[in-house]
C-alpha cells in the first residue's frame, strides 16, 4: 500500500476533517483568518490527523469524535510550526514564505496561541477528561522539547542521547498522542492504548530522523527547505553528531565551529565529511530501526485494512524523499 492508497482509504474522513478545520479556524479577527488559513492550506501532509483517523478506524470507531480530534491535532501541530519558524528565524517552509516572513513575528506567535486555545476549546466540547489529560500532557511535553532544542542550539557537545530526547519530546509526542487517542475514543484496553502510543512514538522518531537526513541530501524543490537549514540555525542533528564522532579531529573541528557560529560558509566541506563518515547511512538505519519498532508495536492489533495502512505509513516514513 503506497501513500496515495493510504489517503484514499480515509478520504471521506479527511474531507470532514478539512471542513471542520476551515469552520473552526474562523474568527472575527481578520488577521487570524488570514494567517490561519495561509498556514493550514500551505501543503502539509496532515500526517498526524491521518495517524489518528487510521487508529480510530482500526478499532472500529464509527462516531464523530475522531473527526474533531484529528482537527484538534492539526491545530496543535500548526501552532508549533508558527512558533518554530519564529524561534528559528525561518523564511521558507514547504516551498513557501513562512507566516512570520509575511506578517511578522508578533502576529505569528499570537495566531499560534489562538490555535492552541481553539484546540482546547474543542477538546472541552468533546467532554472527555481522558482526552484532555493526554493532550494537555502532549502540549506540555512539546513545549519542553522546544526549550531543550533551544538549549542544544549552537552546542557542538550535544550528545546523541540529548538529541533523541529532543525529538521524542518535540516531534514524536504528538504522533504518540494521535495514535493513542484512536484507541481511547474507541474504548479499547490499556494494553491496546499502550501499543498505539508506542507505534506513534517510534513512527514520530523515524519521521524526524529522515527529516534530518533530507536536510543534507535533498533540495528546496523537493522538500521546501534549503540544504543545510539545520546547520545554518546551529542545530546539532544526528548526521552532524555522528560525523563529529567518526571524522578526523580536523573534520570534527570544522563541524564544531559551524554549529557554534551557524551559517553555511563551509557547507561543502561538511557535506563531504557527512558522506565520508557514513553519517547519512547511520541516521537512516536509526530511522529504520524506529520504524521497525513501530510496526512491531502493532502485532496484537486486530487485522484490518486500516492496520495495513498504519504499517505502510511506517514504511513511507523512512522511504520518502520529501
Amino acid at each position: 500500500m503506497d501513500i496515495d492508497a493510504i489517503y484514499k482509504l480515509i478520504a471521506p474522513d479527511m474531507e470532514r476533517v478539512n471542513t471542520c478545520i476551515q469552520t473552526r479556524l474562523r474568527s472575527e479577527v481578520v488577521l487570524i483568518n488570514q494567517i490561519g488559513t495561509y498556514i493550514i492550506n500551505s501543503g502539509g501532509k496532515r500526517l498526524r490527523p491521518v495517524i489518528h483517523l487510521l487508529s480510530a478506524r482500526a478499532f472500529g470507531h464509527d462516531a464523530d469524535q475522531h473527526i474533531d480530534l484529528a482537527a484538534i491535532i492539526e491545530f496543535i501541530h500548526t501552532a508549533t510550526l508558527l512558533h518554530d519558524d519564529v524561534v528559528d528565524g525561518s523564511d521558507m517552509r514547504r516551498g513557501e514564505a513562512t507566516a512570520n516572513n509575511l506578517w511578522g513575528n508578533e502576529a505569528s506567535v499570537l495566531v499560534g496561541d489562538f490555535l492552541y486555545s481553539r484546540s482546547f476549546q474543542m477538546m472541552v466540547e468533546i467532554g472527555s477528561m481522558r482526552v484532555m489529560d493526554i493532550m494537555a500532557d502532549a502540549t506540555n511535553t512539546i513545549a519542553e522539547g522546544e526549550v531543550l532544542q533551544l538549549l542544544n542550539c549552537h552546542d557542538p557537545d550535544t550528545t546523541e542521547a540529548r538529541y533523541l530526547e529532543v525529538i521524542h519530546n518535540k516531534t514524536a509526542k504528538l504522533f504518540e498522542s494521535a495514535a493513542r487517542l484512536g484507541a481511547v475514543i474507541s474504548g479499547r484496553s490499556e494494553a491496546e492504548e499502550q501499543a498505539m502510543a508506542a507505534y506513534g512514538m517510534h513512527l514520530g522518531c523515524a519521521f524526524q530522523l529522515i527529516d534530518d537526513v533530507l536536510d543534507y541530501t535533498s533540495d528546496s524543490d523537493t522538500t521546501g527547505k534549503n540544504v543545510g537549514d539545520d546547520l545554518a540555525e546551529g542545530k546539532p542533528t544526528l548526521p552532524l553528531i555522528h560525523a563529529m564522532r567518526r571524522g578526523s579531529p580536523e573534520q570534527a573541528q570544522i563541524i564544531r565551529e559551524a554549529i557554534e557560529q551557524g551559517g553555511l560558509g563551509v557547507i561543502d566541506q561538511i557535506l563531504q565529511t557527512i558522506e565520508s563518515t557514513g553519517a547519512i547511512d547511520y541516521t537512516a538505519r536509526s530511522a529504520k530501526a524506529e520504524a521497525d519498532k513501530a510496526v512491531e508495536a502493532l502485532s496484537d492489533i486486530p487485522a484490518s485494512e486500516y492496520k495495513d495502512a498504519l504499517v505502510a505509513l511506517a514504511h513511507f516514513a523512512v522511504n520518502r524523499n520529501y
